[in-house]
């Protein structure tokens, strides 16, 4: 059922959201400063291309043991991320998610979207795993 969901998330928009993510890793990548940022662009730019079959979780939570971006250091860089570029990214899953759901079809979609706009605010410390 995942890969049919994630055939169709593809096709009807779910590609515009993973560019959008991968285009804030490539900017942030290219200013040099931003190579912090950008690796949890590509990670969560990556999921966003198919969601369904997979989740978020924080890294410390899989590996066992805290790190440079699960710790304090991980929510500054999270906070200057939301400054950054997470708003603009959470806004573009939120618009997407309200109208998707509008549709009975639509929910599982905008649910995704909804889910990605909550990981638009702090991307930094996370990793994606397989249900």
């Amino acid at each position: 059922m995942s890969l049919v969901l994630n055939i169709l998330w593809f096709i009807f928009g779910g590609w515009i959201s993973g560019l959008a993510w991968l285009l804030a890793g490539v900017i942030l990548a290219i200013t040099v400063v931003g190579l912090p940022w950008s690796a949890a662009a590509f990670r969560i730019g990556l999921f966003s291309f198919a969601p369904f079959g997979r989740h978020v979780v924080p890294r410390d939570m899989v590996t066992g043991r805290s790190d440079l971006g699960t710790g304090p250091a991980g929510c500054l860089l999270n906070a200057v991320w939301v400054v950054l570029a997470g708003w603009w990214l959470a806004l573009h899953h939120v618009i997407l998610g309200v109208a998707l759901m509008l549709t009975i079809i639509g929910i599982p979609f905008g649910l995704q979207h909804l889910k990605l706009a909550l990981i638009s605010f702090a991307p930094i410390g996370q990793t994606v795993v397989e249900r």
